[in-house]
């Protein structure tokens, strides 16, 4: 069985022992790819130096939470990956912990991600947008189950984890491919996510399996009001879905079509309304994109 371990590193110094060490111990083999997105903290010398066995490509640009971990995952495919496991850079395992994913994932085939409780970096408590994500509004009998000692080795589906920390089956990846580098960071968990289910996946919980995810610090991590993260999520899944992204590529297509139309006929006014259009959209106008969004679905479906 291989089982290859991916992550995407930024300026990780802080977090570089805690993480890898724990890969080192792990009960099960590992194969470690790191791709490193541009840091200038010192830490590729670091990795480097203290970790000679791991795969280290480092790059002098950020290209993104994706697109850094689409070669992590293309060159674990290529090498004859059985699973992937994405993992951040302030997350850190148990010495079982990929053991009972793997364990898990070979028995639900049909699941196409599996992932771990998330603790906090203290261990003390779970990680807070963990604990939303898994709440009893997404995922049902998680914490029923848990508390009256029910869970056993059991997967609870639900349609959104986070990409802290994915098992993601060769199946999966062979069907679904890696992430939309559209999203250069933050929503492209979402969006895949939409894509796996869409092919007939499913995205599990595993409460046998925990990680420790270090960023109760993050200023993203806040304690938002119940509206507003509902309101955040449904703005996500808007933009996620697979047919209104393709529709708002194939909107934004037309405009630049019609921006260059209107340039060599000298027609001003048609220039400026495109013009305006395309700010919106580059400019992430939420209320454009939405209003939008129904435009070219029969089209969109083209591209699935």
């Amino acid at each position: 069985m291989n089982i290859f371990v991916v992550i995407v590193t930024y300026n990780p110094k802080k977090w570089i022992d805690k993480c890898f060490s724990s890969l080192r111990k792990s009960s099960i083999p590992l194969k470690i790819i790191i791709i490193d997105n541009g840091s200038t903290d010192g830490s590729q010398e670091i990795i480097t130096e203290k970790y000679p066995e791991f795969d280290f490509i480092a790059y002098y640009e950020n290209m993104g939470f994706g697109g850094a971990n689409n070669i992590g995952i293309n060159r674990a495919y290529d090498a004859g990956a059985d699973y992937v496991f994405l993992m951040n850079q302030d997350v850190w395992i148990e010495v079982d912990t990929l053991e009972k994913l793997t364990t898990s994932a070979i028995q639900n085939p049909e699941y196409g991600i599996i992932s771990p409780m998330h603790l906090n970096g203290k261990g003390d408590a779970l990680d807070y947008n963990f604990s939303y994500y898994t709440s009893t509004v997404y995922c049902e009998n998680l914490f029923s189950d848990i508390f009256l000692n029910r869970h056993e080795n059991k997967i609870y589906f639900l349609k959104f984890i986070n990409a802290a920390a994915w098992l993601i089956s060769r199946k999966c990846i062979e069907t679904v491919g890696g992430f939309n580098p559209s999203f250069f960071h933050y929503g492209e968990d979402d969006n895949y996510c939409q894509r796996v289910l869409y092919h007939g996946f499913k995205i599990g919980i595993l409460p046998a399996s925990k990680i420790y995810h270090d960023r109760e610090n993050r200023a993203e991590n806040t304690y938002l009001s119940d509206y507003k993260k509902v309101y955040q999520r449904k703005l996500i899944s808007e933009f996620s879905n697979l047919e209104v992204t393709r529709s708002v590529v194939f909107e934004k297509n037309k405009l630049y079509k019609k921006l260059i139309s209107s340039v060599l006929r000298f027609n001003i006014s048609e220039f400026q309304n495109a013009f305006e259009k395309l700010k919106m959209f580059n400019s992430g106008n939420i209320n454009y994109i939405i209003k939008n969004r129904e435009l070219s679905k029969a089209k969109a479906r083209t591209f699935l």
